[in-house]
Formats: C-alpha cells, sequence, structure tokens
C-alpha cells in the first residue's frame, strides 16, 4: 500500500485545528466530513509534525506510552503494544485515514530523529531505537503495522537505507532481510556499497567496543542471510528462488572481490576487508544459514578468489613464484584463506584446488599463496601435496599433459619455497621424482623427451637454483639416450653464464652502494668504469644498478646514489625516466609488497616477531606457530641472502675460526640464541619437554634453512664454547644445550672444520663437539654442565618415544664426554650403579630429572649424580654409538693439561689406574674394553701414546699450553704403560720375555706400516709417521731396556736372539735419525745396555755379547755406524754396567774392539800410523769419521795418514776408505739440504780428498749404486730411504767442483760414464717427479762469504778455479749434463758394453732425449751406413 495512492490533492490549506473545532461545534456535513479527511490525508502525506499535531488535539506523544520505565507496573508488552494500537486506532479514526499508514508515518518520524543520518548509532540512539522496534513490533503483532509500506517509504525517504537499521528491523522480526531482499529489486545497488562503508566504519572512540560489536553482528546477519539465500538448496528450484540465489551470491561475490582489491592495494587491509573476512568466523556460529549451504559458499568463495583476475601466465609465475611466499604475501589475503579453509580437510581443499586448475583460468598469485598459507597452517599439508603431486606427475606421464607437468612443478616449487620445516627442498622433490630409473619418465624415450623439452622451454624463463639442480642433479637418462640429456644441460649452462655477469654487476653495484653510504661520494672505480670501461657501465651495472622496485618514502643509500650519478650526468636521461616509471608500474602491480619491510630496521622488525614468537611458544597453535616462523625465516633471508654463488643443495660449510663477525650478523645471532634460552625457560615452568609443543624443533629447522646463518650460528656457537663457556649462567648452558639437541636431531648439512682439525667433514652436532675441550679443570666444569644438560633434555623430550627415536635426541658425542668426565670429577660414580636404578615410575623420574636440571638452587654434582644412575643413561651404554671406548678414553685424557688438572697428581693417578684395571681391562671387547688382555691394554696405550702427537691438538689453543708446568699427561699415561710392562715382566703374564719382547716391537712395527702403507706418497703421513716413531723413541727410553734383547734356549744353553730389533732398526729407526745417518745417543745407550743385561741370562755372557756384535756391521750398520759416533761417552757407562753385572769381569772382546778403533783412528788423525785393529772395515770408517768430524788443525796430516793407508794394495783398507767415503757424502748431502748447518760445510773437502785417494779404484762407484750386489751394499741400512734415493744427486753436485787433472783420473776408472748418466738420470726422474726437497733456509751473506773463502783455499792447494756454491737442482742437472755430453764425445765406442748401452739409450729415450742422440752417435760401433765408406 502506498501513501500516494491514498489520497487526492486538495486546494483548501486550512488548519487542523480550525477543522475540529468546526467538528465540535457543529455537525458535520457529509461533504465537509471528506473534505476533512482529504486534508489530513494532505497533511500526513506533506510529513507534518504528528508530535506536533497531536499536542494541538490535547494528546501527547502516544509511543512513549511504549518505554518500560513509564510503563505502569504490571502491564505487559502485548498489553502496552494493544494500548498503542487502540490509541492509533482512535486517532486514525479521528483523522479519517488508514491505521497501517498513521503508524508507518510515526514510526519513520520517529526514526529519523534518532538516528538522524549516521552511519553508526550512539548508545543512547540504540536504546531508544530498541524502544521504537519493540513498538513496532508490538503494532505488527496488533495488525496496525504494514512492513511492505514501512519499508517503501523509509526506502523513499533514504538515499542508502542505514544497514543498523536494517538490523534492527531484521532483528525484531518487524521487517525480516530475507523479504528484502526478495521483494526489493535494488537490494544490489544499496547493500553493496553499504556493507562496504560498513566495514570501513571506524568508531570516534577506540574504546566504543559495544559499537564494534553491533558492527559485528550487523555485518554477520546480513552475510548469514545472504548466504542461506543464496545457497540453501533444500527449496525447489523455482526460478524466482534461483534468481535469489544469483542476487545473493553476486552481493557476496562483490564483496569477495572488494576485499580483494582492498588486500591487492595496501598490505595492510585495516578494519575495513579484515572486518568482512573475519564474519566468516561468526558465520560457522550463526544460524542464519545450514551447514550445507555453509560448505557450499565457502566453496564457491574460494573458487572465486582463485580465479580472480587471472592476468598472469605461467612464465610470469614461474619469475614471481618466489615473491609469493607465505611471509610476502599480505596477511589479510593468508587471513582470508585461512577462514575459507577452516571447515575442510587438507585433501578436500587440495582436491578442490586441482578442480580449479583443470577447469577455470586461474590467478597464479592466489593459487601459490593458498598453497603456502595450506602448507604453512596444517600439518598434514606437506604428506597430502606429495600424494597430490605424484598424481599430477603420473597423470601428465600418462597423457603427456603439459598443463599437469607444470602445475606440478609450480605446486612443488612454491612448497620447496617455505623451506626445509615446511616440505622438502626442490632438489630433493627433483631427484626423488626423476633421478632414478623408477621415476615418471624412465618409462619410454617419448616420456623422457616429454620432459627434457619441457625443461628446455622453462630455460627463458627459470631462476638460476633451478637450473643449478637440473644440472647437478640431472634426470636419470639411459646411457643410449644420454645426448638428449646433454643438449638441455648446455642450454642450461649458457643459460646460467648469461646470468652470471648480472651477478657479478650486482655485486659490484651493492660494493659501490656501500661505499657511497660510508663517504658520500661516488667511489672513483664507478667514474673510472663510466669512462673506460663504458660499454660495462652502460649495459652491465646501470642495469643492475636500476633495478625496478618499490621505491621506500625515505630515500635510502641506493636511491641517493642514483640521485648523485643522475646529477653527474653518468646515467642516460631516457634510462632515467624508464626507471622512475619501471618504479611506479611495480608498485602498481606490487603494492601488497610495500610494507614497514621497506624503510624498518630488519634487526628491529625480528626483535618484534621473536618477541610475538614467545607468546606462541606456550599457548600458540601449531598453526600460529609455523606462520611466525615463517615471517622469521623471511626476515632472516633479508638479512643473511646468501651468495648468489651458492650452489643448491650444498651439504658442507666451512667453518672459518678466525674470520670477523658481521656487527649485524652478530647482533642476530645472539638475539636468536638469547631468545631460545627465554623461550625453554619459559615453555619449561609449565611442562616437562616432552610435553611441550614442537616449538624448539621446527624453529631449528627453520634455521637449517639458511646455509649463511647456520654458518654464523656455528662460529658463533664456536667462539662461545672456546672463550666464553665457563662465563655462562645457568639458564644459557641449559638454553644452549637444548639447541645442540634439536641441531643433532634434525637432518643438517656437514660441517668442514679448520685445518688441522681431521680433514673429513663431520656432521653438524659431532663438529660443535669438538668445541667442548676437556682439557683443563675450568673446561671440565664448563663442559660437564653443558652436557649433563644437554643428555637430561634429550632423555626427557624424547621418553616417550621408541628407543631408536629416542636417540635421536642424545647426541652420542656429549653422551661419552658424560662417561668421561663425571667418573673422573666425581669418585662416586667409579662405583657400579645403585641397584634399582631403573624405576616402576618413569613418569616421576622424568620430572625429577628435569626439576634438577631446571632448578638454580642444585648443584650440577647433584644433578650428574641423578643423571647417572637414571634408567635410560645406563642403557645407552649398552648400545655401540654410546660407548667409550678405551682408546676415545685415552684421547681425552692425554689432551689434559696437568698443571690446570681438576685433580690433584695422586688423584689422576689413582683415577687412571681405575680406569685402566677397573674399568677397560675386564671390560669385553665388544663393549670398548680389552677383554681381559692386558697385552691389549698395553698396545693400546702404546697406540694412543704415539698417536698423540700427530692429533688435533688446535683445540687447545685457549689452553695456554706454553704455560710452565702445564704440560699434558703423557707422563701419566707412559707411567701407567710401565707399571703394566713390570707387571707383565714379573708376573710372567704373556708367558717368557721373548714373547713380551717381541709384542712390544710387533706393535709398533704394525702401528708404523699402516701409516706408511696408507698413503705412501703423501708428505702428511709422512710427517705423522716420524712423529709417531718420535713418540715411540720417549716410550721406549722408559721401559726396561732388556726387554728389547730376547733371551732364548739354543743347543742346550741360553742365547741372544737380536733379530726383532735388529730389524725394527732397520726398518723404523733409521727413518727418523736425525742427525741422518745416526742414533740418538739416548737410543743407542738402551739398545746396548739392553743388549749387556739381557746377557746375564746367558752362561758364557761375554761370548754371546762378542757373537751378537760382531755380526752388527752387516745386519745392522746403523747400531755399529751410531755406536762409533757416541762411543767416547757411551764407554764409561757401558763398561761401568758391566763390571756391576759380571763381579768386575774384562769386556767382551768386540766392546775392546771399539775402544781400539777409536784410538786407532785418532792416532792416525794425529798423523801416527798403527796397526789396524782387527775389527770390521765399517767401524773403522766410522771411527775414523768420528775422528775427521772432531779434526781442525791438522788436516793436511789427516790427508796423509788417508793416503798412507794404501788402498790399491790392501782390500780392507780400500773397504774402510769406501765406507768413510759414503759417511762423508752423506754429510755432504746434508749440506746440499740443510745449508743452515755450517758443521757440514767442510764435507765436501773431505770427498774431494777421498775422491783423489780412490781415484784408482772403481769401488767408490759402488756407493752411488745402492741396487747392485756388493761388499758395500749394506752400508745402504745407515740411512733413510729418502737418503739412499739422493745419493746420485751428491754424485753430480759433487763432479763440477773437482779439480781437473782429479776429473780425468775418475773418468778413466772402469764403469764412471754408465754410473755418472745412471745418477744423472736417476737426479732427472726424481726432480721431474717432485721428489727432490729444496735447501730449507737459503744461505745468508756472511755463509756466502765464508764458503766462497774457504772454497779459494781448497782451489789453490788443489789448482781448480770452480767456485763452490750452493747449486739449485736445476743447475746441478745442466752442469751434469753438459759434462756428461762431454765425456761422451771423447768416449770410445768400447767405453761401454753394448747391453749397458742398450740400457742407457733405452731410459735416455724418455728422459733425455738428446742424451740419447748423443749415446747413439758416439757410441754406436756400427754408426755409419756401407754407403758412405767411402768418406
Amino acid at each position: 500500500m502506498s501513501l500516494s495512492a491514498s489520497f487526492v490533492s486538495g486546494s483548501h490549506k486550512r488548519t487542523l485545528s480550525s477543522l475540529l473545532a468546526g467538528r465540535v461545534l457543529k455537525r458535520p456535513k457529509q461533504d465537509d466530513g471528506q473534505q476533512l479527511q482529504e486534508a489530513a490525508i494532505q497533511l500526513l502525506d506533506q510529513h507534518q509534525d504528528l508530535r506536533s499535531l497531536f499536542r494541538e488535539v490535547g494528546n501527547p506523544d502516544i509511543f512513549r506510552c511504549q518505554r518500560e520505565e513509564q510503563r505502569p507496573a504490571g502491564v505487559s508488552s502485548g498489553t502496552s503494544g494493544s494500548m498503542l494500537a487502540c490509541e492509533l486506532r482512535r486517532q486514525a479514526a479521528r483523522l479519517g485515514v488508514p491505521v497501517p499508514v498513521l503508524s508507518v508515518k510515526m514510526v519513520l518520524e520517529r526514526l529519523k530523529q534518532i538516528t538522524e543520518d549516521s552511519e553508526m548509532l550512539t548508545s543512547s540512539q540504540r536504546v531508544q531505537l530498541g524502544v521504537l522496534m519493540e513498538s513496532s513490533r508490538d503494532l505488527l503483532s496488533q495488525e496496525a503495522l504494514c512492513p511492505k509500506l514501512l519499508w517503501q517509504e523509509y526506502k523513499r525517504g533514504q538515499r542508502l537505507p542505514s544497514l543498523e537499521v536494517v538490523y534492527d528491523l531484521h532483528f525484531y522480526s518487524v521487517l525480516s532481510l530475507k523479504y528484502l531482499i526478495e521483494s526489493d529489486e535494488d537490494v544490489r545497488s544499496w547493500l553493496v556499497p553499504q556493507l562496504k562503508a560498513l566495514c570501513g566504519w571506524m568508531p570516534p572512540d577506540e574504546g566504543d567496543e559495544e559499537t564494534k560489536q553491533v558492527q559485528q553482528r550487523v555485518l554477520t546477519t546480513v552475510a548469514g542471510v545472504l548466504v542461506g539465500a543464496g545457497f540453501d538448496l533444500s527449496r525447489d528450484g523455482a526460478a524466482a528462488d534461483r534468481k535469489i540465489s544469483l542476487l545473493c551470491c553476486s552481493v557476496l561475490d562483490d564483496m569477495i572481490f572488494w576485499v580483494l582489491d582492498v588486500v591487492e592495494t595496501v598490505r595492510s587491509a585495516g578494519t575495513g576487508a579484515e572486518l568482512w573476512i573475519r564474519i566468516f568466523d561468526a558465520l560457522l556460529c550463526g544460524v542464519s544459514a545450514s551447514a550445507d549451504a555453509l560448505q557450499r559458499f565457502f566453496t564457491h568463495s574460494l573458487t572465486q578468489i582463485l580465479t580472480y583476475k587471472p592476468q598472469l601466465t605461467v612464465s610470469d609465475a614461474i619469475t614471481l613464484q618466489n615473491e609469493w611466499t607465505f611471509a610476502k604475501v599480505n596477511p589479510s589475503l593468508t587471513l582470508l584463506f585461512r577462514k575459507l579453509a577452516s571447515i575442510f580437510s587438507v585433501e578436500q581443499l587440495l582436491g578442490h584446488l586441482q578442480q580449479v586448475l583443470e577447469s577455470h583460468e586461474v590467478s597464479w598469485k592466489h593459487v601459490l599463496s593458498f598453497l603456502s598459507t595450506l602448507l604453512v597452517y596444517d600439518q598434514s599439508g606437506p604428506p597430502s601435496l606429495k600424494d597430490l603431486l605424484s598424481r599430477l606427475l603420473s597423470s601428465a606421464f600418462e597423457g603427456y599433459d603439459l598443463e599437469n607437468l607444470i602445475t606440478a612443478f609450480l605446486l612443488a616449487r612454491q612448497g620447496a619455497l617455505e623451506g626445509p620445516c615446511i616440505f622438502s627442498s626442490y632438489s630433493d622433490w627433483f631427484k626423488m621424482s626423476f633421478g632414478g630409473g623408477s621415476g615418471y619418465h624412465a618409462s619410454s624415450k617419448k616420456s623422457l623427451v616429454f620432459l627434457l623439452k619441457f625443461l628446455s622451454d622453462l630455460v627463458p624463463f627459470e631462476p638460476p637454483q633451478y637450473l643449478k639442480v637440473h644440472i647437478l642433479h640431472p634426470p636419470f637418462v639411459p646411457v643410449k639416450h644420454r645426448s638428449l640429456l646433454m643438449e638441455y644441460v648446455s642450454l642450461a649452462k649458457t643459460r646460467l653464464a648469461d646470468l652470471k655477469p648480472q651477478c657479478q654487476a650486482a655485486q659490484d653495484v651493492a660494493k659501490a652502494v656501500s661505499l657511497f653510504e660510508s663517504t658520500g661520494r661516488i667511489p672513483a672505480t664507478v667514474m673510472e668504469a663510466s669512462i673506460f670501461r663504458r660499454p660495462y657501465f652502460l649495459t652491465r651495472f646501470l642495469l643492475a644498478l636500476l633495478k625496478p622496485r618499490v621505491l621506500p618514502v625515505k630515500p635510502d643509500a641506493r636511491m641517493s646514489f642514483i640521485e648523485a650519478l643522475r646529477k653527474a650526468d653518468k646515467i642516460p636521461g631516457v634510462q632515467y625516466s624508464s626507471y622512475v616509471e619501471a618504479c611506479l608500474t611495480h608498485r602498481q602491480r606490487s603494492k601488497s609488497e610495500v610494507c614497514l619491510d621497506t624503510n624498518d630496521d630488519p634487526l628491529e622488525v625480528l626483535k618484534i616477531q621473536l618477541q610475538e614468537f614467545t607468546e606462541l611458544v606456550v599457548d600458540g597453535n601449531d598453526g600460529e606457530m609455523s606462520a611466525q616462523l615463517s615471517r622469521i625465516s623471511h626476515t632472516l633471508s633479508i638479512i643473511f641472502p646468501g651468495s648468489p654463488d651458492e650452489l643448491i643443495g650444498q651439504t658442507v660449510i666451512r667453518l672459518n675460526t678466525d674470520s670477523v663477525f658481521a656487527e649485524l650478523h652478530g647482533k642476530v645471532v645472539n638475539m636468536i640464541l638469547r631468545s631460545f634460552c627465554q623461550w625453554l625457560l619459559k615453555a619449561s615452568q609449565t611442562n616437562p619437554p616432552n610435553k611441550q609443543s614442537p616449538w624448539a624443533s621446527r624453529f631449528v629447522c627453520m634455521l637449517l634453512g639458511n646455509k649463511q646463518l647456520l654458518s654464523s650460528f656455528i662460529q658463533r656457537l664456536w667462539d662461545l664454547f672456546h672463550h666464553q663457556g665457563p662465563s655462562l649462567s645457568a639458564a644459557h648452558l641449559l638454553g644452549l644445550a637444548a639447541f645442540m639437541v634439536h641441531l643433532y636431531a634434525s637432518p643438517s648439512p656437514l660441517v668442514q672444520l679448520p685445518s688441522p682439525i681431521p680433514s673429513q667433514p663431520a656432521p653438524l652436532g659431532e663438529a660443535l663437539s669438538l668445541a667442548l675441550v676437556c682439557n683443563t679443570s675450568t673446561n671440565m666444569l664448563f663442559c660437564v654442565r653443558l652436557c649433563v644438560a644437554a643428555v637430561c633434555y634429550g632423555i626427557c623430550i624424547g621418553e616417550s618415544l621408541p628407543r631408536q627415536q629416542q636417540q635421536e635426541f642424545i647426541p652420542s658425542s656429549l653422551y661419552k664426554k658424560l662417561l668421561y668426565l663425571i667418573p673422573r670429577l666425581m669418585p662416586e660414580a667409579r662405583r657400579a650403579p645403585a641397584d634399582g636404578c631403573m624405576t616402576d615410575r618413569p613418569e616421576e623420574e622424568l620430572i625429577s630429572l628435569w626439576s634438577n636440571i631446571t632448578d638454580s638452587a642444585t648443584t650440577w654434582r647433584k644433578t650428574a649424580r641423578h643423571l647417572w644412575r637414571h634408567g635410560t643413561f645406563q642403557q645407552l651404554e649398552e648400545t655401540p654409538q654410546y660407548q667409550l671406548c678405551f682408546l676415545e678414553w685415552l684421547d681425552h685424557e692425554l689432551r689434559v693439561q696437568r698443571g690446570e688438572d681438576a685433580l690433584s697428581d695422586a688423584q689422576r693417578q689413582e683415577y687412571q689406574r681405575w680406569a685402566c684395571l677397573e674399568r677397560y681391562l675386564a671390560r669385553p671387547e665388544g663393549r670398548g674394553g680389552c677383554g681381559g688382555d692386558v697385552k691389549k691394554l698395553c698396545s693400546q696405550l702404546l697406540g694412543a701414546v704415539m698417536d698423540q702427537q700427530s692429533s688435533d691438538l688446535s683445540l687447545e689453543k685457549p689452553c695456554r699450553t706454553g704455560v710452565a708446568g702445564t704440560g699434558t699427561c703423557l707422563p701419566d699415561i707412559l707411567s701407567r704403560l710401565q707399571e703394566l710392562v713390570y707387571e707383565m715382566e714379573v708376573a710372567n703374564l704373556s708367558g717368557s720375555r721373548a714373547d713380551l719382547s717381541d709384542f712390544l716391537f710387533d706393535a709398533v712395527s704394525q702401528r708404523c706400516s699402516s701409516m706408511a702403507t696408507s698413503s705412501s706418497l703423501s708428505i702428511g703421513a709422512e710427517l705423522g709417521l716420524q712423529r709417531a716413531l718420535l713418540t715411540w723413541n720417549r716410550v721406549l727410553l722408559v721401559l726396561p731396556a732388556a726387554l728389547f734383547i730376547k733371551v732364548k734356549p739354543e743347543g742346550g744353553r741360553m742365547t741372544l736372539d737380536c733379530n726383532k730389533l735388529i730389524e725394527h732398526v732397520n726398518q723404523h729407526q733409521r727413518e727418523v735419525c736425525s742427525p741422518a745417518g745416526f742414533l740418538s745417543f739416548h737410543i743407542t745407550a738402551h739398545f746396548l745396555k739392553g743388549l749387556l743385561c739381557a746377557s746375564v741370562r746367558c752362561g758364557h755372557p761375554g761370548e754371546e755379547v762378542s757373537r751378537v756384535w760382531s755380526q752388527m756391521s752387516v745386519r745392522c750398520p746403523l747400531l755399529l755406524v751410531s755406536t762409533a759416533r757416541w762411543w767416547q761417552h757411551l764407554s764409561p757407562l757401558l763398561l761401568s754396567l758391566w763390571r756391576r753385572l759380571h763381579d768386575g769381569a774384562s769386556p767382551p772382546e768386540q766392546l775392546q774392539l771399539l775402544t781400539d778403533s777409536q784410538h786407532w783412528a785418532c792416532r792416525l788423525e794425529e798423523g801416527r800410523v798403527l796397526q789396524t785393529p782387527p775389527a770390521a772395515a765399517l767401524l773403522l770408517a766410522a771411527s775414523l769419521h768420528r775422528a775427521w768430524r772432531g779434526c781442525e788443525g791438522n788436516r793436511l796430516s789427516f790427508s796423509a795418514a788417508l793416503s798412507s793407508l794404501r788402498p790399491e794394495r790392501d782390500a780392507k783398507n780400500r773397504q774402510v776408505l769406501v765406507f768413510l767415503l759414503f759417511l762423508c757424502v752423506n754429510d755432504y748431502l746434508s749440506a746440499l739440504l740443510y745449508p743452515q748447518e755450517r758443521s757440514h760445510e767442510k764435507a765436501g773437502g773431505f770427498c774431494a780428498e777421498l775422491l783423489t785417494v780412490l781415484a784408482e779404484s772403481a769401488d767408490w762407484l759402488l756407493i752411488f749404486r745402492s741396487n747392485e750386489h756388493s761388499v758395500y751394499q749394506s752400508v745402504t741400512m745407515v740411512t733413510s730411504d729418502e737418503r739412499a734415493r739422493l745419493m746420485p744427486l751428491a754424485f753430480c753436485s759433487l763432479l763440477p767442483q773437482q779439480s781437473a787433472e782429479l776429473l780425468q783420473t775418475l773418468v778413466r776408472g772402469p764403469g764412471f760414464l754408465h754410473a755418472a748418466i745412471l745418477c744423472y738420470l736417476s737426479v732427472l726422474q726424481l726432480w721431474l717427479d717432485g721428489h727432490i726437497p729444496t735447501p730449507t733456509t737459503p744461505l745468508s751473506k756472511e755463509q756466502a762469504m765464508v764458503r766462497t773463502v774457504l772454497h779459494l783455499k781448497r782451489a789453490m792447494k788443489t789448482n781448480t778455479i770452480t767456485l763452490y756454491r750452493q747449486a739449485e737442482p736445476p743447475q746441478i742437472l745442466s752442469h751434469t749434463k753438459q759434462f756428461l755430453l762431454s765425456l761422451i764425445s771423447q768416449t770410445s765406442p768400447a767405453g761401454l758394453a753394448s747391453s749397458q748401452l742398450r740400457q742407457l739409450e733405452s731410459q735416455c729415450a724418455d728422459l733425455d732425449p738428446e742424451l740419447a742422440a748423443a749415446l747413439s752417435v758416439n757410441l754406436e760401433p756400427h754408426s755409419l751406413s756401407p754407403e758412405m765408406d767411402f768418406l
């Protein structure tokens, strides 16, 4: 019913008072009454003030009687409404108008007075409106109000209806929203703008919670009605219903699209769009729509979002995908995704996503952002995504469907972008899908070509990290199709090569901006490049500098640098204008990225994010926790961007302990570690670790995804453990311990520790445990506290897990440190754990253990004692990986600094005896013990001592190893070895002394042989072998000397057997002699004392000693030469020992010969020739050598004495001189290798004098040809194998220094040319192989001058003008070659036997063709052809 249709306009303008007065004074006529009604209706229609009208007739505002406060007591609302309706009927009858018309006019008039065009009402207005609505509802119940007329007149009088009024009409059942939607054809035109306006309305007072609640109720109610009307399919399918349904859908779609536009425009959507997003929560609790309708609405909305504005192509998605991760997407959009996903399972959502992708053009940004949100907030998302990817790939390769394939790749990459704690890395997914023979593409060649063609098409758009994955982990390809893969690899490498200059230019730009920021000037290198490298400057540098981006509000260093270049006319105007336009376009396309990140300090952002995460540690759900971790990860990726050249899937991190932290990086790492400790304390206040949320493991997993950040963490922890460990508080220790446990439990890359730590990369947890050293009392205390906290935390967090999973949280390296430290520092722990350590109440035991570790009043000793007796701790020692074997215990003990040990000397000895005899001797070998075998215990002690010098001692740098009195525990371990060996000897545990001797030598020989065999050409291995042998010598000297000489029965009597000793000296001792060719005095004395002491057990000791010693010149020449060298000091010691052992008996014959040989050599040095003693030639030569080294002023007489030996007449004298020449050449070789040792400077002169005496004999050549069998072959056992190989170098170096006369004599000797060429070839081969060491230090000017003077003096005597100088190997080879070429040209063909010539030509052919040609031309007997005979 319309007011416009209920009246007729009139021309009489009379007041209502006069009309009413007329009615009282006289009876009106019928015509007069009709006119009166028409006038009343006209007045009502002209919006007259009804309240004034009623006041004129003497009636108050009839609506006031409806107010409760004025309602008489006992009068109900229905009664009041009835009274109001009666009054309205009475007034309407008086006015002659219909009751509904009057009531509508009165309601609207009152409504206008209350609302006054407000968007939202105040509290008082809301009360008044409530009263009005109650009155209206009462009128409606009395059929005194027409809802349709009410809405028509209200809408006609309002430009846009107020949603709060509409809500109240609906709420008070005056006029339902559903009716409005069905009856009002223009509802969409006003409802959508009003919904948007209401969403964007902000209360003037921020604290007005009542208005905010009303605002939310209005929106929720409207949305609920729209959803119910639009998506409820329970009604019949009439055309009108379908029309209403489409109308409601369109309104809801308009609101969703408005939200998406707002989100796209402004990152922080504020209370506008977010207010509409929150209605999805309220809808879940509302009753306006059924559950089915709600589900259909959410599905429809999700589809609309995923398909909204599909402007970007697949290539755009590939390029921009990394900008659509969860942390970078607008939070309002992710909030919307979460609300829509709340009523579905992950499988349903991914299934719907697949349907949308198959049937619609999609917005890739929304699709991938939705996937990231789903993965972050739902823990079942990753496995469901893997299933979806599997289905997509299977479908793609079954039907060669390119859309499914590209969809799978985009979804997999999106998951990988969220980090390893959310989804597997792209490299892992690619390897799993295509890396094996069972991959999706491996079924046929067509499938392989399909994949490679797809990857090739992606190359122009691919980010470099994906290209690297495809190259480093290529898909499996059969050998016959390898060429197809190589085509793709070549294409990808070409693309990477094109991208590399861009990366280099980006690095140059970063450096230039940094310099500009610090200096305020354009760097000189940039100015030079703009002039002299203009093509690079314009095409590379400026291209990288002017990369479009969202410009910050406040100019940053990069903007300032660009402006400075522009003012300096270094940027072309067109290029700058294009850059500005591109930045504006980028802002429009990526306004969602404009956030505080561009202006805020990343450190402050991270600080806020870490504080927010604090609240989630205890009360947060899994989704919120993962979301916050993603945001933290994004901020950290800004601070630690990594290197552009970093390999994808790199599994080794190099630790550089000497590098300095960047200030920002140091602050970030410290902030994270501090926050982690605080989180652990807060979480532990309410629950033990096994009942906490998995916040710690997820946080650590997030950190592991950033290699640069992880490297900084490792470096910081290493530094903390080394330098600040003892100063850390209990809270810090507990936090660091938990952090290490999660690092150990998480899949992490390997760590390459700095040299000289073992070169093999170690797992992250093991690498950090190496920083925990136990070498001083302070370090032991810190280490045991940290390890106790870590193992307690690991046991607690894994208590409810199966044994295997539990062990993942208990670092074996830290557990072993406790097995070492707790018994060492707590003597009571050396006893077996008390019975009953296994409790029937594991939960109580767990709580007790955790309370001990978190209680600040509990000492570490009490906690360690509790842990030591804990059942789980004891059970772990039964597992092989948690057993501390004896060798590991020895390694720890040998690192302890005695001067800073926590134990006194007596306590340390007691502890070590307990460990050796009680803990490890009887323990089975399978558990790291010795199985009751004392010899095995001794062998391991010996091995550990020998390894000690070559083991890693770099970790003890902070321990001041150079401070007096702070040596290692090596003397203590040697004492334990002594005790065990003496016990074996006294108790005869090994069966006999012979067995003990063999055991010791075999143990050393086996160890040295394994070290030499492992890397025979490695210099490091050789040095390690030498260090081990030197350590063994130290051990040898503390053991009884008689142990090394075997005494055995033979022929009815006891005899001495030195075979093992001789073998040991020949194989090992000669390799470590210093100086070369001589055992040290102490070793020589020890062996000889052992020989004399062992002879006591023989029936004829003197004869046995002489018999054994007489064989030394042939079997052990090194011991013989060394004895002669040190005899002057040895004789008093040994002769005194002999007299003590044998009651003053005369020494054995061979000992007397040693004395006689020394006396003869000394007299010969003085110029007095005595009868030669009947000693071995090598002994006489060694005695002469000792005398020669001691002579200073009698050089001439000594040279004459050498000549008096007349080698040409006496073969023995010739042998003596040849042996002496060998010893002198050995000294000369030392002079070549160690020119700083001035004691060897005269070696060359003595060699020349000996060569002069031996010039007529060819025997002297044999010492340079050790492979030929002769009487001199044994002398090669005097020096090391390396020295023996270098003897030809001495030969080639000596020859050019001899006088011409001597050379002529030497050359005429038989076999000289053959020997000389072989020596030259040997030296050349050594030089080519790099086996000739260079002199350790060059000669100083003073040394060179002294050598020159000495050589001039010698030259004056020998009539030679060749200067004595230190020549380098190339010079020696060059001089020797020229000498040989000259000698060959002067030698007749008969100078070499044909077999010798063939041998030399064969060897020279590869090494020195020129020398081979000279031999062939000059020494071939038939070198001329018969046709040339006439010449």
